[in-house]
């Protein structure tokens, strides 16, 4: 009679971490920060369709990285919840703090329960009436939930991705500099020899929550209005400067927006 295979449960708690970690680390980086007027999101992302950053609700917005089926399911859940929650008692309930716990929750209860784990890693953030009032939450694999303070990485290469965020952002950028300092970070890694590397606007998904706007506060920003943003070696190529004495509606620019990521 052979016997049944046996393996510690701290085995396979390790088996299932390194599972999920090494699938996470396939996916492109993410960046989110905040900046003077909300919280900013860049995903290195070249899909049109296939979104990484998606609105939650009014003020909360959300942020995946890894196997796009199972963070879009995770998406698709806490939009039920918030309107569930918003519809029984008042919009004001919905808060970031608690769709992230019950994420935790979710995410905690698949990774023991559940052969495989879930391969993602994901953000919930709120923006809020002052930039003291800004959340971001990251939660992982595994239900573990962090409170970070003023900005988050996840994906691939995310010690190097963090290092040169942390270098960079000082709280209260503009929305210019702090797309800045995320495509330069999200840039920094993934180059020929080590060199940095130069984002196009069609190969990056940008949003943010804008307290400034009424009501809805979350803005997909893509097209000509991403590449007005973005610095001059992340942009398209710039057009050469018309002459003085031409007319403006005699301009011309060959440029194609990209593509909505």
């Amino acid at each position: 009679m052979s016997m049944p295979f046996y393996a510690s449960a701290e085995q396979i708690m390790r088996d299932r971490s390194e599972f999920a970690r090494k699938g996470i680390a396939r996916g492109r980086g993410v960046v989110v920060v905040t900046y003077a007027d909300g919280v900013l999101f860049v995903a290195e992302n070249a899909s049109s369709a296939l979104h990484k950053v998606s609105e939650i609700y009014d003020r909360i917005a959300f942020a995946g990285v890894g196997k796009y089926n199972e963070y879009e399911n995770l998406r698709v859940a806490g939009i039920r919840l918030a309107d569930l929650r918003g519809y029984s008692y008042d919009r004001r309930d919905v808060t970031a703090r608690a769709l992230a716990n019950a994420y935790a929750q979710t995410l905690g209860t698949i990774f023991t329960e559940q052969q495989k784990p879930y391969e993602v890693e994901i953000c919930v953030a709120e923006v809020g009436e002052g930039p003291e009032d800004d959340q971001l939450y990251r939660l992982s694999y595994d239900g573990t939930i962090v409170d970070e303070p003023n900005y988050l990485v996840m994906g691939g290469q995310v010690d190097a991705l963090t290092t040169e965020v942390r270098r960079t952002f000082t709280p209260g950028l503009q929305l210019r500099e702090a797309l800045g300092v995320a495509v330069a970070a999200l840039g920094s890694v993934g180059g020929t020899d080590g060199q940095p590397r130069s984002l196009p606007a069609s190969q990056i998904e940008v949003a943010v929550l804008d307290r400034t706007r009424v009501k809805r506060r979350f803005k997909r920003i893509a097209g000509p209005a991403l590449t007005e943003l973005l610095p001059p070696q992340h942009g398209e190529p710039a057009a050469e400067p018309a002459p003085a004495d031409t007319p403006p509606h005699d301009r011309e620019n060959g440029e194609k927006p990209p593509s909505q990521n």
